[in-house]
């Protein structure tokens, strides 16, 4: 069967490559579009959801039409409600829970008061040290003064009282027993 002059299968094909193309340049360059287009990424049209629907529709409808003698018609109802039925699997179990996973290892300077850390640069009486704090995101490094104009030295606990300018102001940590 023909279409504009031209057989379904070489339609087909020139879909599946141009959707296999676009899907690749939208994974490669895709948070650089949704940051252009934020209003677009955030609607209920999804790039991600369209071009895998393009790109499955076209792969079932060129192979079925190349290695079967089913009618067009059939071939094309078949492949529309195959990709409908991948692209909706695509979206609850993969799609939809990543957006909802929180990938952030982002802190404010309010999470770091009251947390435990060790001084890995002695703090002096009037000056600036450093103290690591260990979290489940990785290890927290800032500089640090003493909250009472202390010393503190080397491999100290230390307990985090408030945070200015992304400063720690500390005082050494005593452990109950």
């Amino acid at each position: 069967m023909e279409l504009f002059g031209y057989s379904l299968e070489t339609i087909y094909l020139t879909m599946l490559i141009v959707g296999g193309s676009l899907t690749f340049l939208y994974i490669l360059f895709g948070d650089l579009v949704e940051g252009i287009f934020e209003s677009f990424s955030e609607g209920p049209i999804n790039p991600t959801v369209i071009l895998a629907f393009i790109t499955i529709f076209s792969a079932m409808a060129y192979l079925m039409e190349k290695l079967t003698s089913v009618h067009s018609l059939i071939v094309f109802l078949v492949s529309i409600v195959i990709a409908l039925i991948l692209v909706t699997l695509l979206n609850v179990f993969i799609l939809i829970p990543l957006s909802k996973a929180e990938a952030t290892l982002a802190y404010s300077d309010e999470d770091l008061k009251g947390r435990i850390g060790k001084v890995i640069i002695s703090i002096p009486v009037d000056g600036f040290g450093e103290v690591i704090i260990q979290g489940n995101g990785g290890n927290i490094a800032k500089s640090a003064v003493s909250f009472e104009q202390e010393a503190i030295p080397y491999d100290t606990e230390v307990l985090v009282i408030d945070v200015k300018n992304g400063v720690l102001h500390v005082l050494p940590h005593e452990k109950l027993e």
